[in-house]
């Protein structure tokens, strides 16, 4: 048993060598403060237009509502108290105002919708009702999907907001968008879309433009909520929705041979991409990325491309051996959830997804019998570069294993970067793979994935955990060229600038 250990011992310091640098970014930590309540989930954190941070997380029975100055030092705090029949749904961040939007349910089938407002500027904080509505008995009001926040979008210039809400009934499905004055929250126009008895919509993205004008994204279910037909074809249309207060006009999209899981909106020079992935298995799977854009004036599509997935993706993900036989065969990969979308100042789009799925052990505890055990699994990101035109680029994954979601991702002077946790030492394989993980007697470090304009990356190291805070990079936020990131004390905390 001593010279099984030894040899893992060995073996782990002669394969956990790669070639990193220090980060270019300039790193600065926060003097420690304590909290009153232990607390690490983030819900909400944005910087104003003067350095103010503020922080929202969910206690055990109540929100939290913090304020730092521009050297992270806290000078507001507020302890909000809550009931467990009110849930977290989304934010927004505008005017220097962090509302984030909760869902109460006194009812069975009452709802309430509340806007917690935190003023970075005033330290003030206020608490309104949006609106009220009854459902189906325990019926959602909201769809969820894995981090992404689909039912709130903010118009460009800051003037508008609009809420997309399910209220699928017993024998009809309705789906309803509202639309509010950002300043006021008063509510302009409310439309009730896609009303039908037996076609049900799953919603995908929103977007609301500067004229208050809304677009809905979505599946339309041809029959059921089945994915495919028996004899294989997608069972759904895509649905775009555009919505004024006057009139709904709808676009479906024709998919052919494809299979989507999900698409995301991003605005270009006044023109709309519909972005994703696409398989030609099924919409687990993911062959290559799709592009389609819009002319929103008339509501058609002008061009729709797709594009199987660079050789880069797979040589990252298995090696330069088997990534030529994978690449052969445009091998799709699967359980991909998109996090993050995001622009540079030339107009390209960076669509950026990890691997989630879960799975279950049975852990045997003697003669007794034993538990379920189940695992969550965050493991490799997905990256997909699409120029203005929504050409793909370029693309590259990163070879990860992780139990929780673990990275985040910016774009800072059109460089991506993406922050995450790994072993200390990142495991650099004879196939030219490089894996992010941390081994069993391995301590870990903060790291930096610097991604060059035509897809090169550095792997930049910005500190050793060991005797260091440990840093969150999921809870943390970009803007004003910083990335800001707390640490995961549960009372003591501090935080990273990385600029």
């Amino acid at each position: 048993m001593k010279k099984l250990l030894i040899t893992c011992l060995l073996l782990l310091t002669t394969v956990a060598q790669s070639q990193t640098s220090t980060t270019s970014l300039k790193v600065t930590q926060s003097q420690e403060y304590k909290d009153k309540v232990k607390s690490i989930d983030v819900i909400a954190i944005n910087t104003s237009n003067s350095g103010k941070t503020g922080i929202v997380r969910n206690g055990k029975r109540d929100f939290l509502f913090d304020v730092f100055d521009t050297s992270l030092n806290k000078t507001f705090s507020k302890i909000v108290e809550s009931s467990k029949k009110e849930t977290y749904v989304g934010d927004l961040f505008y005017d220097n105002q962090l509302k984030v939007f909760t869902v109460y349910a006194p009812k069975k089938d009452k709802r309430i919708i509340y806007c917690h407002t935190l003023n970075l500027e005033t330290e003030a904080y206020t608490k309104t009702t949006i609106f009220s509505t009854e459902v189906e008995k325990k019926q959602s009001l909201f769809g969820s999907r894995k981090k992404h926040n689909t039912s709130f979008a903010l118009s460009p210039n800051g003037n508008y907001f609009a809420i997309a809400t399910d209220n699928i009934r017993k024998n009809k499905n309705s789906y309803t968008i509202r639309v509010f004055d950002a300043k006021t929250e008063k509510l302009i126009f409310t439309k009730a879309y896609q009303e039908d008895v037996k076609r049900t919509f799953n919603h995908n993205d929103l977007y609301i433009d500067d004229q208050a004008n809304v677009y809905s994204l979505g599946k339309l279910f041809l029959n059921g909520k089945r994915n495919k037909k028996i004899n294989g074809d997608a069972n759904y249309q895509f649905s775009l929705n555009k919505i004024t207060k006057d009139k709904n006009t709808e676009l479906l999209l024709d998919l052919e041979d494809e299979h989507i899981q999900s698409l995301n909106i991003s605005e270009n020079k006044n023109q709309l991409h519909l972005i994703g992935f696409y398989s030609e298995l099924n919409v687990g799977r993911i062959k290559g990325g799709c592009d389609f854009e819009i002319d929103t004036d008339n509501l058609t599509v002008k061009s729709k491309k797709v594009q199987a997935l660079p050789k880069q993706v797979y040589e990252d993900l298995y090696g330069y051996r088997t990534a030529k036989r994978k690449n052969k065969k445009k091998k799709e990969l699967r359980n991909f959830d998109v996090d993050y979308v995001l622009k540079d100042s030339k107009g390209g789009t960076f669509l950026i997804a990890e691997e989630f799925y879960i799975t279950q052990t049975y852990v045997q505890t003697g003669t007794a019998g034993g538990y379920w055990q189940t695992v969550f699994h965050y493991d490799d990101i997905l990256i997909l570069k699409f120029n203005p035109d929504g050409d793909l680029t370029w693309g590259r994954s990163v070879f990860k294993r992780s139990t929780s979601p673990s990275y985040n991702a910016f774009l800072k002077d059109d460089q991506l970067h993406i922050i995450l946790n790994s072993g200390k030492n990142l495991t650099e394989k004879n196939d030219g793979r490089t894996k992010v993980s941390k081994g069993w007697f391995e301590s870990s470090s903060l790291y930096d994935f610097e991604y060059s304009n035509n897809g090169d990356v550095k792997y930049n190291k910005i500190q050793d955990n060991r005797g260091n805070e440990f840093y969150l990079p999921y809870y943390g936020t970009y803007q004003l060229d910083k990335f800001i990131m707390m640490s995961d004390g549960r009372r003591k905390k501090t935080f990273m600038t990385l600029e």
